[in-house]
């Protein structure tokens, strides 16, 4: 596996984890392009993932993506519109109103992919989970090693 392989698997990793360890949700503004780690050889054979999970995960996510695209769409454009009453001094109770919309939108796109992330968990057997989990850990102690390593103000690698 390439470095850039690695990074995107470890990425795979760390953001399906999060829910797979049942720690935070993800974040709305984390639009990285999604890795399909349950199709990764690598990841599948750490995880013990067969060839029928690795198709019902596939099929969670390609339904659930036009969903997701339609939601961040609405979002960019609301976002933008936001800021357009920002640039042009609107009334600040307009501008509140506006807010109140965009994190509206950004909940939605939360929940959307929150819960698809719950449907791709719920194909996991538990020891997978387990798996996951651990793998998820290693990840993100790797993560802050290489932080920590990292000179202040440094670009950090993806």
């Amino acid at each position: 596996m390439t470095a850039s392989g690695f990074r995107r698997t470890v990425l795979g990793l760390a953001v399906f984890g999060l829910l797979a360890a049942g720690s935070r949700p993800l974040l709305a503004s984390d639009q990285a392009q999604p890795h399909s780690w349950w199709k990764s050889d690598e990841f599948r054979a750490a995880l013990g993932l067969t060839a029928d999970q690795s198709a019902r995960i596939d099929s969670i996510f390609q339904t659930t993506l036009p969903q997701l695209r339609q939601e961040m769409d609405e979002l960019d454009r609301m976002e933008v519109r936001l800021s357009h009453l920002i640039e042009t001094d609107a009334d600040e109770v307009e501008i509140a109103r506006h807010i109140d919309r965009v994190e509206t939108a950004r909940a939605n796109v939360g929940k959307t992919r929150s819960l698809m992330l719950v449907r791709m968990r719920r194909v996991l057997t538990p020891e997978q989970r387990s798996r996951m989990k651990t793998l998820e850990e290693e990840s993100r102690r790797r993560g802050a090693d290489a932080r920590r390593r990292s000179p202040p103000n440094a670009p950090q690698s993806r």
